[in-house]
């Protein structure tokens, strides 16, 4: 968590804000956690006290309108603040602990050095440097200190990781890790999935998923509503919305569609037995379906016109395969269960180890399915997808896996052969994985700094102080 910190104290809003967590205290739900001590204290660190007052400013400061933290205060907003509030003091308390400090005039030459405040002649700007206070909304001293907050952080930074140096056969094992050649066995399961099925496997599978193969059905009648048929004019005039009240007053009474139709001499149109299925083109008669379980009669407005219709009557049905559409559906439904039931299987033999190289014959007749290449990276995603390839490579030569492709086939794969490169020394390419030798020991160094500073630093709030914040906010 430190090196995500670390990332974050380098971006521009970092200047402005500290909003991050450096260690995952579990504040909310403790129970007898939480204190109830001095009506004016929301927490404690250690000694350190976090006054209602201190919360507030960071809210304030936060630049969160108050609107949108009443909106989200049952959402948590205000733990997140407060989280963010006690993460930034736990820094300030360890950057005091170790006598961190930055001089007026460290501090003034960092700002001087900062070429978006300088001029055409890189000369340090007063004029520059003050636009950019006024266009950020805040005072040179809060800039200022929250420049020095950063600094101090860099310094910490360093402290926790100073002196780190990846020796060589650090390098060579990332270097060695990441480009060796990696020979790989494969078969696409597409050809081995089963596409077709016997009258009796249908019926079976009929049987099996009965209750989720039942469809609405729904016969319903409508009519669109526009000033032709019902005012005889062009225009949606005064009279035109009159009538549309009265319609809409009459549904509220519950009248039925007929009622209307009658008093308006309308034309109703009447479908029967309709199922909207995924390839539906009729957008109109789709929204009624949606709508089935909602009240059965309605007008809806349409721009261009108003939609009257009434449900009178849902059906469950259990569709025949005379039903072509039905009849794909299922077929589809059935290719997805043994797919998946095929994917369980192999999951399971790979994982108790009871498979071998018979299971290649065994899922195709054709062995020329079965094709061999090169992983030559664990950035080659030319045959395999990323995830997959660094599955790949956290395994050992004779595993079997099962992967995927960019286009979310599945493979089964055996690792056939591992082919390692070693590190060249005193070349450019050394320097590269020294750099990332050095980045992986820092990154176990702040993962280890995080569980001494979780240790170190004891955290109370005060749940009743907090329900106080939240009920100022309501």
């Amino acid at each position: 968590m430190l090196s995500k910190l670390r990332r974050f104290k380098e971006s521009k809003f970092a200047m402005v804000l500290v909003a991050i967590i450096i260690i995952p205290f579990v504040f909310w739900g403790m129970g007898g956690a939480f204190q109830s001590g001095n009506t004016n204290s929301i927490g404690k660190i250690n000694n350190y006290n976090i006054s209602t007052e201190n919360f507030l400013e960071h809210v304030n400061m936060s630049g969160i309108k108050e609107s949108y933290i009443r909106e989200n205060i049952d959402k948590g907003i205000l733990e997140d603040l407060l989280r963010d509030l006690v993460s930034e003091k736990i820094l300030e308390l360890e950057i005091k602990s170790l006598g961190i400090s930055i001089s007026e005039k460290a501090l003034a030459d960092k700002i001087k050095k900062n070429e978006n405040f300088h001029d055409e002649n890189k000369n340090f700007s007063r004029i520059k440097y003050e636009k950019f206070l006024l266009e950020n909304n805040i005072t040179a001293p809060q800039y200022e200190m929250s420049l020095k907050k950063n600094e101090q952080k860099n310094i910490l930074f360093d402290y926790i990781s100073k002196g780190v140096n990846a020796p060589y056969f650090v390098a060579n094992q990332k270097f060695i890790d990441e480009t060796k050649k990696i020979k790989v066995k494969f078969l696409d399961l597409n050809n081995s999935y089963k596409k077709n099925f016997t009258n009796k496997d249908i019926e079976d599978f009929i049987k099996s998923n009965k209750n989720d193969l039942i469809r609405d059905e729904i016969n319903f009648s409508y009519v669109k509503l526009s000033p032709k048929n019902l005012t005889e004019t062009k225009d949606f005039d005064k009279q035109f919305y009159e009538k549309i009240d009265e319609i809409e007053n009459m549904i509220l009474n519950e009248s039925k569609i007929i009622e209307i139709k009658n008093k308006y001499n309308l034309e109703l149109s009447e479908i029967k037995n309709y199922y909207a299925n995924d390839r539906e083109t009729d957008i109109l008669f789709k929204d009624i379906y949606l709508k089935r379980n909602e009240d059965k009669i309605q007008i809806v407005d349409k721009n261009n016109y108003f939609l009257l219709y009434e449900i009178t009557n849902i059906n469950k049905v259990l569709p025949n395969m005379n039903d072509l559409n039905f009849a794909n559906a299922i077929n589809k439904k059935m290719i997805v269960e043994n797919k998946n039931k095929l994917h369980k299987e192999l999951f399971e033999k790979i994982s108790q180890k009871k498979i071998d190289d018979t299971i290649f014959k065994n899922l195709t007749n054709n062995y020329e399915d079965v094709k061999t290449e090169v992983v030559e990276g664990i950035n080659d995603t030319s045959i395999f997808d990323i995830n997959s390839v660094k599955l790949i490579y956290s395994l050992r030569k004779e595993s079997y896996i099962l992967i995927t492709d960019t286009k979310k086939n599945i493979y089964l794969a055996k690792i056939l052969n591992v082919k390692f490169n070693k590190l060249e020394k005193n070349s450019n390419i050394e320097k590269q994985y020294i750099f990332k030798g050095n980045n992986e020991i820092k990154e176990n160094l702040y993962s280890s700094y995080d569980l001494y500073i979780n240790t170190k630093y004891k955290v109370e709030l005060n749940e009743k102080t907090l329900e106080r914040v939240k009920n100022y906010f309501n």
